[in-house]
């Protein structure tokens, strides 16, 4: 830390994809002198993940260990299936007393298998879980933490003024807000491409959303149509971070119906918006609609 601005002199970034990026930007903005990241992705030079680390000004290290070694903080922000084996490859290079923070979107158990291996190689490990889209806020997204060090860490990160509650000592009641909060989110994002794909071949997306305006008020196009562009656009990493849901709701003794139809469907959405492309975005939704019903795609497994 730095004497003068009680600043992190510098940090580590495990994973470089839109978490990472948005964390290293505003993080340099706020003062953090230096940032080491890791991403497979580095491997390639011409990858965005490669390019984003030139453009930023971060260095691109060849391990997560490599990047990990002698910093006071580590952030893993990893794919929900990356988590553990991200965790794995960091731990080996971190110093003792560092801060290990995980803001992966996994379950309960995920979480507790992460901190039974952060708290021998550094200690102190944090438990946290992002619950907002990532984009507009960035690190002053809302954050639960959960461990034993949320005092010491929140003290050590006031200087970003990050919006972090701490909800408790107990590993992985953060992680089980976010997972009971995203069957949810995730799942309307699946239900809302599903059902205006269907109403859009029958032609009555239309009379389908004034019924359903008539029994919740609020506007339905407009949410739905933002939930279908979301699932389109991020939908494989929904599927992993739903089949992170589904073992959460495993770990609760219950079966996951809905939670398991969801990572399908994301995961279908995922293929969908690839074959559609970039344009997609500036579509208005029913030429959206149509052209997604256009593609004539294979029925999702299961």
């Amino acid at each position: 830390m730095s004497a003068e601005t009680n600043m992190p002199a510098s940090l580590a970034l495990i994973g470089f994809g839109e978490v990472g990026q948005i964390f290293a930007r505003q993080f340099l903005q706020g003062g953090v002198g230096a940032i080491a990241a890791s991403d497979p992705a580095f491997a390639d030079p011409a990858s965005r993940q490669s390019s984003a680390a030139r453009g930023i000004g971060i260095t691109s290290a060849p391990s997560a260990a490599e990047a990990a070694l002698n910093q006071p903080l580590v952030i893993s922000a990893v794919t929900a299936g990356s988590a553990l084996a991200a965790a794995r490859a960091a731990l080996g290079g971190l110093t003792r007393g560092a801060f290990f923070m995980d803001v992966n979107s996994v379950s309960p158990g995920t979480k507790r298998e992460i901190w039974e291996r952060a708290k021998t190689a550094c200690g102190r490990f944090v438990e946290a879980s992002v619950m907002s889209t990532i984009g507009p806020r960035g690190i002053r997204s809302p954050i639960l933490l959960g461990g034993k060090y949320t005092a010491e860490f929140t003290a050590f990160m006031a200087p970003f003024g990050m919006d972090m509650t701490a909800v408790g000592e107990e590993i992985g009641r953060a992680a089980s807000i976010k997972m009971c909060r995203s069957i949810i989110i995730k799942g309307m994002e699946a239900l809302s491409l599903e059902a205006l794909l269907t109403a859009r071949h029958y032609g009555v997306e239309d009379e389908m959303l004034a019924s359903l305006s008539d029994t919740i008020d609020t506007d339905w196009r407009k949410m739905m149509a933002h939930m279908s562009s979301r699932a389109l656009t991020h939908g494989r990493r929904r599927a992993e971070e739903m089949r992170e849901v589904a073992r959460t709701v495993r770990e609760a003794g219950l079966a996951p119906l809905q939670s398991a139809a969801t990572a399908q469907r994301q995961d279908w959405a995922a293929d969908m918006g690839a074959a559609l492309g970039p344009d997609a975005a500036s579509l208005a939704l029913p030429a959206l609609l149509d052209k997604l019903l256009a593609i004539k795609p294979p029925p999702a497994k299961g």
